[in-house]
């Protein structure tokens, strides 16, 4: 009866030390993330193999899994200050969708550490928003060169980002804000041009219009004076006789006839 206790000790300890065992091999990756193996007694992190999925997993319990998010995330630059091309202060709002490239997690971890938006991200989108926004004035920063920009800074991005493990995936421009005499020197300018064009417009309009009051009237010309050249008097007298006759056979007029006119038609007198 004495050696039950003696015996129930150490199975308790070894069970307190398996459960402990258990706890500290067991890994639950969530939703969206994976799992980068460290491996203590070998050769440290392990970028020869995919990452560790979601799930229950189990590993040693002397190694280590660092957990990443995988999902697209999103990182928003306020008052990113840039020169333009002629050498002016613009503040730029800026955010960028990005996420790790899954298959190199590994790499990243290995060669960029947990916090690496902020030793790849954020470098990578300064200096390609200073490069791109460097080509452009201010006029084109605030009106039609916005898209063309924000499409360069994507792109000289993404060729950064692609040699550090990690997928850009877009950059937005948000907005542009330009120094408060610079940008109201722009609005007055765009206004001038804009009242400028709507000017020409008219003045092009009441030119077409004169042309086309020039065109009617040669035309109405050129009519009579084709049809003044075709009315001989035979034709004259041809009409003015069948005109006579339409209005003799009139029920509601009575013809009288009492010579002729100059062209030799008869002349009529009616009464209703």
């Amino acid at each position: 009866m004495e050696k039950l206790p003696k015996l129930g000790i150490p199975i308790i300890i070894l069970l307190i030390l398996s459960i402990i065992i258990i706890f500290k091999s067991a890994v639950t990756i969530r939703s969206g993330e994976a799992g980068v193996l460290y491996k203590t007694f070998d050769e440290g992190v392990v970028t020869d193999e995919p990452p560790m999925g979601e799930g229950f997993h189990i590993v040693a319990p002397w190694n280590k899994v660092f957990i990443y998010e995988v999902r697209q995330k999103e990182l928003f630059f306020k008052d990113m200050k840039v020169l333009s091309s002629n050498g002016l202060d613009i503040m730029i709002d800026a955010s960028t969708w990005y996420q790790p490239k899954y298959e190199t997690l590994g790499m990243l971890h290995q060669t960029r550490g947990e916090p690496y938006e902020d030793r790849v991200i954020t470098p990578a989108i300064r200096s390609a928003a200073r490069s791109v926004v460097g080509r452009y004035t201010p006029e084109q920063l605030y009106s039609s060169k916005r898209d063309v920009i924000q499409k360069e800074i994507f792109d000289e991005t993404k060729k950064i980002l692609d040699k550090q493990y990690v997928q850009l995936n877009d950059v937005l421009i948000r907005d542009v804000t330009l120094p408060s005499t610079i940008k109201q020197a722009i609005e007055r300018k765009l206004k001038q041009e804009q009242e400028s064009l709507e000017y020409e417009f008219r003045l092009v309009t009441a030119q077409k219009e004169a042309e086309k009051v020039i065109i009617d009237a040669k035309g109405k010309a050129e009519a009579n004076r084709i049809l003044s050249a075709s009315l001989t008097d035979k034709i004259l007298q041809d009409k003015g006789i069948e005109a006579t006759i339409k209005l003799s056979e009139s029920p509601n007029s009575k013809v009288i006839v009492i010579g002729s006119g100059d062209s030799g038609l008869p002349l009529i007198l009616g009464n209703n």
